[in-house]
């Protein structure tokens, strides 16, 4: 990318925020990140990613607001301070298991909020909204790997339902207005940085701690997991496409190549941390599947890139951050 573009980053604080407006920074590009900080999961972790961001704010480079993309008011005053070239939309109440017991808060951030993004983008000639869907659109489809041609009708979870809600709503702007929306369904994020309520971070602190890992469907689980670094890469190409490459309302998987077996996955961590874990084997949990694997050559044949991050060197770089970070 050579322009540099003003880029608004929703969710900045999060996981995959951060890595994002980190690498887009490093490029030269003006960043308003906007976060509401919900204590979703520990507060502290979100605001030392914002504090490793804190470099790029003093050359003026990134910029932070905190507020909710469900306060339409507050969104519009960031659109009022600044022309916005592109939206990157992961804002998002997260979590299938959450979605559960708070249905309200799903509907609030990832309905509510997306709506009020996309009539920013309506109003203010935004080139281009790229958000964040998810693999969990597919919802209990058992044909694979999943291709973005399948049917997803069937949601198992609110979680899902809000974020094929998303890929609807985008998809009317893009017919209605001619915005032109990109929706990522991420497979499985992990990599250093990574959210405290995924697998990885529990396994990996429940082993050093000498805590039982909670083995759900009794081990008979399979994941595209994709590393951070290749979703970031996906990003920043997928930003860089000329305008007229994609037709206005386009959906992408970005996922690992190789469904991974969790039991697989499990062995990895112990290896990197050379310690072995204790297993409680349970029953599969409500709103989940057993099996995702991504199909990701829609997206491989437009950017020239697809995840390939093998899982042992993922992991390995996962837990020297988790160890530095925790002091374990």
């Amino acid at each position: 990318m050579n322009s540099k573009l003003k880029i608004l980053v929703t969710g900045v604080a999060g996981f995959i925020g951060f890595h994002l407006t980190k690498r887009l920074c490093d490029e030269g590009h003006h960043v308003i990140g906007v976060d509401n900080l919900n204590d979703y999961y520990d507060v502290q972790l979100k605001r030392d990613r914002l504090t490793q961001l804190d470099p790029y704010n003093k050359s003026g480079l990134f910029k932070f607001h905190k507020i909710d993309i469900a306060d339409l008011s507050d969104l519009e005053e960031i659109f009022k301070e600044t022309k916005i070239d592109i939206v990157i939309n992961l804002a998002a109440q997260a979590g299938v298991r959450y979605s559960l017991e708070n249905p309200h808060e799903y509907i609030r951030s990832n309905v509510q909020g997306f709506m009020n993004i996309l009539e920013c983008c309506r109003y203010n000639n935004v080139s281009k909204l790229i958000y964040a869907s998810s693999s969990s659109v597919y919802g209990g489809n058992t044909k694979l790997p999943f291709s973005e041609l399948d049917r997803v009708d069937t949601p198992i979870s609110i979680y899902a339902a809000t974020k094929k809600s998303n890929e609807l709503m985008a998809h009317t702007y893009s017919h209605l207005f001619g915005l032109n929306t990109i929706g990522l369904r991420f497979f499985t994020v992990y990599g250093p940085w990574g959210r405290p309520d995924m697998a990885l971070y529990i396994f990996t602190k429940n082993i050093i701690d000498g805590k039982p890992l909670q083995i759900f469907n009794n081990g008979k689980h399979s994941r595209s997991f994709t590393y951070i670094d290749d979703i970031i890469e996906s990003i920043d190409r997928l930003i860089g496409i000329p305008e007229g490459v994609l037709k206005p309302y386009s959906i992408f998987n970005i996922g690992g190549e190789d469904a991974i077996e969790l039991m697989d996955y499990v062995s990895a961590i112990e290896d990197a941390l050379s310690l072995k874990g204790r297993y409680e084997f349970l029953p599969m949990q409500l709103g989940d599947v057993e099996k995702t694997e991504a199909d990701s050559k829609k997206l491989e044949d437009i950017i020239g890139f697809s995840p390939k991050t093998d899982i042992k060197i993922g992991i390995n770089k996962f837990v020297d951050w988790f160890r530095e970070y925790s002091n374990k």
